[in-house]
């Protein structure tokens, strides 16, 4: 066994069961909201707190030479691979009992993504990839859609806090201006996921971390989409904008919405 399959067949395992323990701590549907905000709309609930711990301490016992980034306690070993972790990806949909969040788990070289894994447990989804093994859903091959008209497409437009509203509508409008249908989901790696699984087009947003896409390039690659070179420039620290798609439509959603422009 590779060193590499080595490392996905513990993500994958690791991930499933940090995402069984956020499930078992989802409060009930129509419940009150168990969050706080760390910022507008940025939540933050007890269960990423605890998926995080259990993650980061397990990969530190089974890869001590590789180092770690979580979403909540930030850049803490140092290692030539770098884990990066969001304990809880849509964690608004979590925190008011909804289906549709994940944990999300990459591994990185520097700027090279080597493997994610994906895992939805309300929905008993795990995508997974690692670099040059093909991408999976529940174990079974998954390819980008073979869409190349945006007229017929479905492209969800995340929303960032990070850059003002009024470009995030003059972005929807200008896919809308295509004849696509739109979508907004809750959960940046959701949405890139299913850009990879063929369910949904595209996925653009003007601003996204890079523990949202961390596990999603490699699935996203392997899967043969078409993704905007996210850990170029300031993208492993601060952020990039996001376009992932079918090869068939990526270029013109790419003019579309003027992806070069973006900041």
């Amino acid at each position: 066994m590779t060193s590499l399959q080595r490392r996905l067949d513990v993500a994958t395992r690791l991930t499933e069961a940090a995402g069984r323990l956020a499930l078992s701590m989802r409060p009930p549907r129509g419940a009150a909201i168990a969050a706080t905000l760390k910022g507008a709309q940025d939540w933050l609930t007890e269960a990423d707190g605890a998926t995080e711990a259990f993650v980061a301490k397990a990969l530190a016992e089974a890869f001590p030479e590789d180092g770690f980034q979580g979403e909540e306690t930030g850049k803490g070993r140092e290692g030539r691979l770098r884990w990066v972790l969001d304990p809880i990806d849509g964690t608004a949909n979590f925190a008011r009992g909804a289906d549709r969040w994940c944990v999300s788990l990459g591994l990185i070289e520097d700027r090279t993504p080597l493997l994610g894994v994906i895992y939805a447990p309300a929905l008993n989804e795990t995508f997974a990839a690692r670099q040059g093994n093909g991408a999976t859903l529940n174990g079974a091959a998954i390819h980008a859609a073979g869409t190349t008209d945006l007229a017929r497409g479905i492209i969800e437009c995340g929303w960032s806090l990070r850059r003002p509203n009024e470009r995030f509508w003059k972005m929807v409008t200008q896919v809308m201006g295509q004849g696509a249908t739109i979508r907004l989901g809750g959960s940046g790696a959701m949405g890139l996921a299913d850009v990879a699984a063929g369910r949904i087009d595209a996925y653009v947003e003007l601003h996204i971390n890079l523990w949202d896409v961390a596990a999603s390039l490699s699935i996203l690659s392997e899967a043969g989409a078409t993704v905007s070179p996210f850990l170029q420039g300031n993208g492993p620290t601060k952020g990039n904008p996001v376009l992932a798609a079918a090869p068939g439509v990526a270029e013109a959603l790419a003019a579309a919405v003027g992806f070069a422009e973006w900041e």
